[in-house]
């Protein structure tokens, strides 16, 4: 493959029930990935969140709490602070913004993958974990229609299903997944895509 046809980002969103599937997800990926992750959590602002200390602790890739006007970097981990929606630009800078809430959240999926979809279009993977409620369906949309891979968890398999029920309802999920796979896939999507 060219290199622009080579996944460049996996951004990813979770909810209710969600640490532990990222524990699962994040501590099974490499060290050496060849690409950032983004991940949005739903968090609770009034507090502070030490969610990328634990993160770190359960996962050979670096973890941080993203910065607005930092670069990504491959191997390494940006979540989205409690209250701020979290975007990328094309050059892979991240911005973060205190806009509204979107569908009673903040940080969005929606928003974070709406960003990721026209910053890196094809060469995006986009990873709906469980949760309540319907973050990240609009932006699921947003990735497919650019050409990027969409995962969801199995609906049956997630803690919540509410997140993942309403990515696979939008018919642009390319693969529905229980929890335990999903790193394997991204791993071998992202092997694929570089050999």
């Amino acid at each position: 493959m060219t290199t622009d046809d080579q996944y460049a980002v996996v951004a990813m969103t979770s909810s209710a029930g969600g640490i532990t599937a990222l524990f699962k997800v994040l501590g099974a990926l490499p060290a050496t990935l060849p690409v950032p992750v983004l991940v949005v959590q739903h968090l609770d602002p009034r507090h502070k969140t030490v969610l990328a200390e634990l993160l770190a602790r359960r996962t050979e890739l670096h973890v941080k709490l993203a910065e607005a006007g930092e670069t990504i970097q491959p191997g390494t981990v940006y979540i989205a602070p409690p209250d701020y929606h979290l975007l990328v630009e094309p050059r892979g800078a991240l911005t973060l913004i205190r806009s509204e809430l979107v569908h009673f959240v903040r940080p969005s999926a929606d928003l974070l993958f709406e960003s990721v979809a026209g910053a890196y279009g094809r060469r995006a993977i986009a990873c709906v974990l469980t949760g309540s409620g319907g973050d990240g369906a609009t932006g699921v949309r947003a990735i497919k229609a650019r050409g990027g891979t969409v995962i969801a968890q199995d609906p049956d398999d997630a803690e919540f299903k509410g997140m993942p029920s309403a990515a696979v309802a939008t018919g642009d999920v390319d693969l529905v997944l229980p929890l335990d796979e999903i790193a394997d896939v991204i791993r071998a999507l992202l092997t694929e895509s570089t050999s």
